[in-house]
């Protein structure tokens, strides 16, 4: 049959997916970094991703293509919440809370350089900790201190484990890279459902790392739960931004 449908121009696409959050019925998914409409019968042409796409690559036109199917696009959203639900219960996105005291004390015993073995341990208290993995209901998050930082910053700044992850639940995520607005929607469901004791934000000095910061503080706005915040930057070459 003749109808409208999204048609989404590769060579435009920047791969932002900010149309992946506003297609309601999931037609449009990132494949390779570029936005791509996943099938036919999930489009219903009503084009809500237009308005968002920064680029222009996204465009409604009239072709023959399969009829809107809303029952498969029911069947393929309640999927999609029981994946994110159970972060699709994959061995490497399991809930996990890693317990380091008795390690810690165990070390203190054998090595009276304490100082320098506390640097050797991991302070990893959570698993997963990509922001895509991480389940907002996952327990670990109550009552917690919640570090949240881009990619970069573990290999940039040296002693990232002793200086901002102890004693905090640990989540990263790159804003660049990946779905800026998915992340906005999993930290506003993590503080929503939380008793957060304190957020603090690590980011690199570039300029596309300031999205993670933004968003951040725009959930904590949305929840209307203003957090004890810290914010810092790190520098490309490994130091602290003043």
């Amino acid at each position: 049959m003749i109808r409208k449908i999204v048609k989404i121009n590769n060579e435009k696409c920047n791969g932002c997916g900010l149309c992946v959050n506003a297609c309601i019925e999931g037609a449009i998914e990132l494949v390779n970094g570029k936005a791509k409409l996943v099938s036919e019968e999930y489009c219903d042409g009503l084009g809500n991703c237009l308005p968002v796409c920064p680029t222009g690559a996204i465009e409604i036109i009239e072709a023959e293509a399969k009829p809107f199917n809303e029952k498969a696009v029911e069947e393929r959203l309640n999927q999609k919440k029981q994946r994110e639900q159970f972060s699709c219960m994959c061995p490497g996105s399991q809930e996990r809370v890693i317990e380091r005291s008795s390690k810690l004390e165990a070390s203190e015993e054998k090595n009276q350089k304490l100082e320098e073995t506390k640097e050797e341990l991991s302070q990893l208290v959570n698993w997963p900790v990509q922001l895509n993995l991480v389940n907002p209901y996952a327990k670990f998050f109550d009552d917690a201190h919640i570090l949240i930082a881009a990619d970069c910053v573990a290999y940039a700044y040296a002693s990232f484990h002793r200086d901002f992850m102890k004693g905090k639940v640990t989540i990263i995520g790159c804003p660049k890279l990946d779905n800026i607005e998915y992340y906005y929607e999993k930290i506003l469901e993590i503080i929503q459902n939380h008793n957060i004791k304190s957020i603090t934000v690590v980011k690199m000095e570039v300029p596309c790392c300031n999205g993670i910061a933004s968003i951040v503080k725009k959930a904590m706005l949305q929840a209307q739960k203003i957090l004890p915040y810290q914010e810092v930057t790190i520098t490309t070459d490994g130091g602290i931004k003043e």
